[in-house]
């Protein structure tokens, strides 16, 4: 059963779920907006003169007594039919603004929730990262850029995915690790088609140079690994990174040798098409079945969920981790 629910701000609050015809609701890892885009007949018989839309108004997404979606209408459309197209994003959208911080000794978590302070963002649960970035001075730059950058510092220090979404309403920080669906996708199991890939185009590196510009003897110290097995497969990639000035020897060949442990691989992903699961979003790893590949885990990068004519599919963007 369906349940889509529009609150005016105003007191009234509608109901679609009988005049809906096609809802689509994408997750992104990438710390993007979770969008929810609705399609309705407009001046159904049963529609009250009274109902209307308007941008801002907050939208609310349940499934069979799942909570999916809570946002914000950000755009109407229409035209001579009595088709209606709303598209609303949840609270992530409004971290497209940009402003000018700095933060001294702050862990990714006391970053989010003082940006979400500022914003007047409602905070729900939010791990426990235990790294500490020592700096960071971001001036006029998108919120959800600085808190990404945030995240970055984190997994290379700490090598631990977190992601970072909205919860129904309450923005969220997890570890992956804790995102685990015991669920396997497979032919027998729920997909209907697949498509995988590997690739060493975007994203891998077999040699890392760290820099950092030393004060004292007017020099530029350089930290440098390499994996000279994948350079003789591969070739030379290499990744160059400029550190913080304030970071001590120790800290930048660590540094080098995460980079180069995160780095040096292929990146492979997988797509699916499915038939949908509601535990299902981006962020959660689900176990794939896949022919001469066998059965692994896998992390969802962006999930798309499709609910037409009484059915229900899901697209999914994956990668091995």
């Amino acid at each position: 059963m369906i349940e889509l629910m529009i609150d005016r701000k105003n007191g009234s609050v509608w109901d679609l779920g009988q005049i809906v015809t096609d809802i689509t609701w994408k997750t992104s890892r990438q710390a993007k907006p979770a969008s929810l885009d609705i399609n309705y007949v407009n001046n159904g018989l049963a529609q009250s003169k009274e109902f209307d839309v308007e941008n801002g108004d907050i939208v609310r997404f349940r499934k069979d007594n799942k909570d999916l979606f809570y946002g914000y209408v950000f755009s109407k459309e229409w035209g001579l039919d009595a088709q209606v197209k709303l598209m609303a994003y949840d609270q992530l959208r409004y971290l497209s603004s940009n402003d000018t911080y700095r933060f001294t000794n702050a862990k990714v978590e006391e970053i989010i929730r003082k940006i979400a302070k500022d914003f007047n963002l409602k905070t729900g649960t939010l791990a426990q990262t235990g790294h500490t970035i020592p700096a960071m001075l971001e001036a006029d730059k998108k919120l959800i850029d600085i808190i990404c950058k945030a995240l970055e510092s984190t997994l290379i220090a700490t090598k631990q995915y977190y992601m970072f979404y909205d919860q129904y309403g309450e923005l969220t920080l997890r570890n992956i690790n804790d995102m685990l669906l015991m669920l396997a996708v497979g032919e027998d199991s729920l997909m209907t088609d697949f498509s995988y890939k590997k690739s060493i185009d975007n994203e891998t590196y077999n040699r890392v140079k760290v820099v950092r510009d030393n004060k004292e003897s007017g020099k530029r110290d350089v930290y440098m690994y390499q994996h000279g097995q994948n350079i003789a497969q591969w070739g030379l990639l290499q990744l160059y990174e400029v550190a913080d000035e304030n970071m001590n020897p120790a800290q930048l060949k660590q540094l080098a040798q995460n980079l180069l442990e995160l780095k040096n691989r292929e990146q492979q992903t997988l797509s699916i098409e499915a038939m949908g699961d509601l535990r299902v979003r981006a962020g959660n790893t689900v176990y794939v079945n896949l022919p001469e590949e066998g059965l692994k885990p896998y992390l969802i990068d962006e999930c798309t969920h499709k609910f037409s004519d009484g059915t229900h599919t899901m697209s999914l963007n994956m990668k091995v981790v």
